[in-house]
């Protein structure tokens, strides 16, 4: 890798570990020709699926469009940015692990309303919102209510999964 110090073409790595619960590799990285050490991050690129718009056209997905949707909901919330990054991150597995070549934008939006759920309410009501097209007021207090009558994220966590398929993506989610 070349030194952003002083662009020699080689640089030797120091150190190597594990971030971000495995699915990235740390290394610290220190240039043979001017001393400078630097640290850089490596992560597996995984083909995403196309999003299939409501319009039915395909468009590749984009991690920035992702966040900038829940970077909008959360505007001003107290939400911190890891917790938002391992919500993208969950979307983002689902979206690999969906097996499909596109996915209609309609469940993207879902699965990401799901996070926004776990993570504030308002936030999701925000995006409910726009994502939902409320018309009027009635619209808003309709999805309150559906909201405050589902068990809370903990309550989820606690439930036993009614079917085998949940109970083995949750054992291989705590396992990995």
């Amino acid at each position: 890798m070349q030194c952003p110090f002083c662009k020699a073409p080689d640089t030797r790595v120091v150190d190597s570990r594990l971030a971000e619960d495995g699915t990235q590799v740390r290394r610290r990285r220190e240039c043979e020709k001017c001393g400078g050490r630097y640290t850089t991050f490596e992560r597996a690129q995984l083909a995403m699926p196309n999003i299939l718009k409501r319009s039915g056209d395909p468009e590749p997905f984009r991690e920035e469009k992702l966040r900038d949707g829940i970077g909008h909901a959360i505007y001003k919330r107290p939400v911190s940015p890891e917790m938002v990054d391992h919500a993208v991150d969950r979307v983002m597995r689902k979206l690999r692990n969906s097996g499909e070549r596109e996915v209609p934008s309609r469940q993207l939006g879902e699965w990401v309303m799901e996070e926004l759920r776990d993570l504030d309410h308002v936030a999701y009501v925000r995006f409910a919102s726009i994502y939902r097209a409320f018309e009027d007021v009635n619209a808003f207090r309709e999805e309150i209510e559906r909201l405050q009558s589902q068990p809370s994220a903990e309550e989820r966590k606690s439930q036993l999964p009614l079917l085998e398929a949940e109970s083995t993506t949750r054992r291989r989610g705590k396992n990995a």
